[in-house]
């Protein structure tokens, strides 16, 4: 798997450079990875379906037979998309700790409907679970810009200002 990386690094104005994602590097962290959704998940106190959906709904028998080799130990490789959907469930679960001095206060806002327009009277755990990796960037994404403490770009409700035409600038 390839991604881009827009650093700049290569002191080449525009330059863009590709790195892989290595067999190997998803081999290290699939089982570690695995094991700590999975504690996350109980945290939450998510049912099999509601994790296979995080997961990115992949088979039943698929999901029995990563988390008996996560369990068991066993070396596996779990597919790029499934990692960054653990990834992502780790960032929000790191934001909602960073936030909230308890984890009572935490799983209410997680699991509380919110007014605000991303989630529309819904809670964001339902954002998370509907929405596939689209919904759990928006969750991540509201509680990072809420810890950054961007006017505009998060907060308690995630009030996002929407772009504009003025907003756009191109050189």
């Amino acid at each position: 798997m390839l991604n881009a990386d827009f650093s700049n690094a290569s002191g080449t104005a525009g330059a863009m450079q590709f790195y892989t994602i290595s067999r190997e590097d998803r081999t290290r962290t699939s089982g570690p990875g695995l094991r700590a959704f999975n504690q996350i998940a109980d945290w939450i106190g998510l049912n099999v379906a509601e994790r296979i959906a995080i997961l990115g709904s992949p088979p039943h028998s698929t999901y029995s037979r990563w988390m008996k080799s996560a369990r068991e130990r066993h070396p596996m490789i779990l597919p790029l998309d499934t990692l960054l959907q653990i990834s992502a469930l780790l960032r929000i679960y790191k934001a909602l700790t960073v936030l909230f001095e308890d984890e009572n206060q935490a799983l209410g806002w997680l699991k509380r409907p919110h007014q605000a327009p991303l989630f529309a009277g819904t809670s964001p755990l339902a954002c998370m679970l509907t929405g596939g990796h689209d919904g759990l960037m928006a969750v991540r994404q509201c509680l990072d810009a809420w810890r950054a403490n961007t006017t505009g770009s998060g907060g308690l409700e995630c009030q996002f200002e929407s772009v504009i035409a003025n907003d756009l600038h191109f050189i």
